[in-house]
C-alpha cells in the first residue's frame, strides 16, 4: 500500500543540490554489496528515513530503470537527485555516489596495491556477507508494501520462476514484462491513489534529443573511432554501457570483451581490478575507472579513467532522460497503475531471486557465515542500526572469521 506520509516532488523540486550531495556522498561511502544492495540502501535512506518519496513511487522508478540499459542503481540515484533538486540535484547525486569508489579504484590502479593476506580477504568476505542482510531487508520491506495480496505475491513468485529458468539480463527483463502483463490481468479494480505528482525538469524536446544522441553515438562512434585511440576507448566503454540490461555484474563480460579481448588490459589485471571492485562501496560501473587507468596504451592513467568512466555511464543516463518526461503521466493512468503494480511485484521477485543468487550463494559458505549474516539482519531490522555501522561490523566479523580458521 502506498506510503502517503512520504514527501514527493510537487511542482518545483523541494530540496537543494547540497542536500542531495550530502545524502548520496554518505551512500557512496557506505553502499557495499552491488547494485541490488544499493537499491536497499537507497530505500532505507531516502524512502524510510528521509521520506523524499513513497515506497510505491520508488518501486515504480526501480522498475523503470530495470527496463532500461545501463547501471540501474546509478540511474535510480540520478532520477532521485533530479526529483529532489532538479538538474543540479541529478549531477550532485551522480558525482557524490560515484566519486568515492572511482577514486579508490583509480588509486589502486595507479599504485598496484591490492587487498591481500588473510585479514584483507576476511574483510572482503565480510562485505559480501553484509550484502545478504541488506538485500534481505530490502526484500522484506518492499514485499510488505508491494505484494499485499495473493495476486501480487503470486506474481513475485512467478518472477522468481522465470529467473530460475532464464537467468541473467533477458530473464530479468522478461520477469518484469511478465509482471506488467499479469498486473493488467489480475490487478483490475485495485487502483491506488498516486500520492503527489513527481515532476521531472525534462522537456519532451530534450528527451527526444537525448534519445537521438544515444542512438547516434552508438551507431557513429565505431565508424569514426578508427583514426583515434581516444575515440576507440570511448566507443568501447560506451558500447559496454549501452548494451547491458540490469547493470552491475552484467557489464563485466562486456567490459572483458572490450578490454581483454582487444589486448588493452591483461587478464590478470582485469581479474585483480574486479576483485578490488568488490571491496569498495558505490556502483560496480566504476570498475571502468580502474580499467581506463591500466590500459596498455594512451589514453591511460587519470585521463583514461575519466574517459572510460564518462563513456560507460553516459548511455544509461541519456536513455533515462529520454523517458523521464512521460513517467509521471504514465503512472497516473488507471491501466498503467495496474501494469506498474504487477511490475513492482515482479521487482520484489527479482530482489528475492538475487538474494539467493548471487548474493547468498557467493557469500555464505558455512554456518559461521550464515550466523554473521543473521546478526547483520537483526542489527538492521530489530536494532535499527545505521547500514554503515552494520557494514563496519561485518568487515570486522569477516576478518575475525578468517583469523579463526
Amino acid at each position: 500500500m502506498t506510503d502517503t506520509t512520504a514527501t514527493e516532488t510537487t511542482g518545483a523540486p523541494q530540496g537543494t543540490s547540497g542536500e542531495v550531495f550530502r545524502a548520496f556522498l554518505k551512500l557512496g561511502l557506505t553502499s557495499f554489496g552491488g547494485p541490488i544492495a544499493h537499491l536497499g540502501y537507497f530505500r532505507d535512506e531516502l524512502v524510510t528515513r528521509r521520506r523524499w518519496l513513497s515506497d510505491q513511487s520508488y518501486a515504480d522508478l526501480v522498475a523503470l530503470c530495470q527496463f532500461l540499459p545501463g547501471p540501474a542503481s546509478s540511474q535510480v540515484g540520478f532520477a532521485l537527485g533530479m526529483m529532489r533538486a532538479g538538474w543540479p540535484g541529478a549531477l550532485a547525486a551522480f558525482v557524490a555516489f560515484t566519486l568515492p569508489s572511482a577514486l579508490i579504484l583509480l588509486a589502486l590502479a595507479m599504485t598496484a596495491s591490492h587487498v591481500s593476506g588473510p585479514v584483507g580477504a576476511g574483510v572482503l568476505h565480510g562485505l559480501k556477507i553484509v550484502a545478504v542482510a541488506i538485500v534481505a531487508q530490502a526484500v522484506w520491506g518492499m514485499a510488505k508494501n508491494l505484494c499485499p495480496d495473493r495476486e501480487r505475491a503470486t506474481i513475485a513468485v512467478g518472477a522468481v520462476a522465470i529467473l530460475a529458468l532464464v537467468p541473467g539480463a533477458f530473464g530479468m527483463v522478461g520477469a518484469i514484462a511478465f509482471g506488467a502483463v499479469a498486473g493488467l490481468a489480475l490487478a483490475r479494480g485495485t487502483k491506488q491513489q498516486v500520492s503527489g505528482h513527481v515532476t521531472m525538469p525534462v522537456s519532451r524536446w530534450l528527451a527526444g534529443l537525448s534519445l537521438v544522441v544515444f542512438a547516434a553515438l552508438l551507431v557513429l562512434l565505431p565508424v569514426v573511432a578508427g583514426g583515434s585511440q581516444v575515440l576507440a576507448v570511448f566507443d568501447s566503454f560506451y558500447r559496454a554501457g549501452a548494451l547491458v540490461f540490469g547493470g552491475g555484474h552484467v557489464v563485466l563480460p562486456l567490459l572483458q570483451a572490450e578490454t581483454v579481448a582487444t589486448g588493452w588490459v591483461s587478464p590478470g589485471a582485469f581479474l585483480a581490478g574486479y576483485g578490488a571492485a568488490q571491496a569498495v562501496p558505490g556502483p560496480l560501473f566504476t570498475f571502468a575507472a580502474y580499467l581506463g587507468a591500466v590500459l596498455g596504451s594512451e589514453p591511460n592513467g587519470m585521463a583514461g579513467a575519466a574517459i572510460a568512466l564518462l563513456a560507460v555511464f553516459l548511455p544509461g543516463f541519456l536513455i533515462l532522460v529520454g523517458v523521464l518526461p512521460f513517467w509521471d503521466r504514465f503512472r497516473a493512468m488507471a491501466p498503467a497503475q495496474s501494469l506498474m503494480q504487477g511490475a513492482n511485484a515482479a521487482v520484489v521477485g527479482i530482489l528475492g531471486a538475487a538474494l539467493y543468487s548471487p548474493v547468498f550463494t557467493s557469500a555464505i559458505g558455512d554456518m559461521r557465515d550464515f550466523t554473521l549474516a543473521l546478526l547483520c539482519f537483526v542489527l538492521l531490522m530489530a536494532w535499527k542500526l545505521a547500514p554503515w555501522k552494520v557494514v563496519l561490523i561485518a568487515g570486522i566479523g569477516g576478518a575475525g572469521l578468517a583469523l579463526s580458521v
